[in-house]
């Protein structure tokens, strides 16, 4: 499932930065963001290469070195299970069966209609709460079966009130 952005919304983006290189990482995530699939895919990279008049290798370059951005497509609601000491040993395998039996996907893979996607991620900084994941820029915690599937119902059913009480807050 790809998602196409027109060349005058991806050139919108960059004029909102001011047309300035030093804001790559930023129209980088404004493009992956608006894709629908948390991805920048290798055209639109390259067309903000020639905008900001920047080789596409340095563009790739930034692509490729920060986790937080794809040249792939992860899915609509991207769930970034938190895959560190303290989660692994609080259950972090428990909460991927969980996403598997949910919705019949692992590490990696995105649910067939494109909706969701797993991956896994370093720290979210909430090692009082884990079990963590993080969907967008939430972190949730202190997760267990029932709270999962309310979460993700919360997500199918675009009904974030659902969620709001699962947020862990800073």
């Amino acid at each position: 499932m790809q998602n196409s952005l027109s060349s005058d919304f991806i050139s919108e983006i960059v004029r909102k930065h001011n047309n300035d290189p030093q804001q790559l990482t930023a129209i980088l995530h404004d493009v992956q963001e608006a894709s629908g699939q948390n991805y920048v895919a290798k055209e639109w990279a390259g067309q903000i290469a020639g905008l900001l008049k920047l080789p596409i290798a340095h563009v790739y370059e930034v692509l490729t070195f920060y986790s937080m951005f794809s040249t792939v497509p992860q899915g609509r609601v991207l769930i970034e299970i938190c895959n560190s000491a303290s989660c692994r040993f609080n259950r972090s395998q428990e909460l991927l069966g969980w996403c598997r039996e949910e919705l019949g996907i692992g590490v990696g893979e995105i649910t067939p209609d494109g909706e969701f996607g797993i991956v896994y991620t370093s720290c979210v900084g909430a090692c009082d709460v884990s079990p963590a994941l993080k969907i967008g820029d939430d972190v949730y915690g202190n997760l267990d079966r029932s709270k999962f599937t309310q979460l993700i119902a919360s997500f199918r059913e675009n009904r974030p009130e659902l969620r709001e009480p699962l947020i862990c807050q800073s």
